[in-house]
């Protein structure tokens, strides 16, 4: 059975043009892989993936969510003071560790665009983390800056880059909790 050309033309145009997920740490990112699946893949991840292994975070964040992550870079963790990382990788500080990541990690499904539509009079978009802790994005134009309690201020360097259990915004900046 042949289909028209103009049948053919039809079905094409008719299909919604889904946008390529943008590359994180040199790595194509998958929308229909979870989370955890497309951050091992990032070269800029490394110590997220690693911290995120030593706080038994894993299964949670393969789950379904949807959840949405504020996703630091290795230079994000690198900045933090000498033998930061070290100290909250060692099976004592599980708890602590635990803290850090889920100040990280929001419930829902939240692009830029949503985030937007969350900002209050006081021009900030404010969240309220997995860890209880919050988060405030305010935006500055394209550019989108994230703050934590702590005065953390940040970059979302790469926004929305869909996975199936939610969303993930690459920082700069490890969010350090209260």
């Amino acid at each position: 059975m042949k289909i028209s050309t103009f049948a053919a033309a039809l079905m094409i145009t008719a299909m919604p043009a889904l946008a390529a997920n943008p590359n994180v740490g040199g790595a194509a990112m998958f929308e229909s892989k979870n989370i955890v699946e497309n951050a091992v893949n990032s070269a800029d991840h490394t110590t997220l993936v690693a911290a995120v292994k030593a706080a038994g975070l894993v299964d949670a964040l393969m789950g379904p969510g949807p959840f949405t992550v504020f996703a630091p870079v290795n230079n994000g963790f690198a900045a933090l003071p000498a033998g930061t990382v070290e100290t909250l990788l060692k099976p004592e500080n599980k708890a602590l560790l635990t803290k850090v990541l889920t100040a990280h990690v929001v419930a829902g499904d939240l692009k830029l665009a949503d985030l937007r539509r969350k900002v209050g009079k006081d021009g900030y978009a404010n969240l309220q983390t997995l860890s209880g802790d919050a988060l405030s994005i305010k935006f500055r134009g394209n550019k989108a800056m994230i703050y934590s309690e702590s005065r953390n201020i940040g970059t979302i360097t790469i926004a929305d880059v869909d996975q199936s259990n939610g969303v993930i915004h690459v920082i700069d900046t490890v969010m350090v909790p209260k």
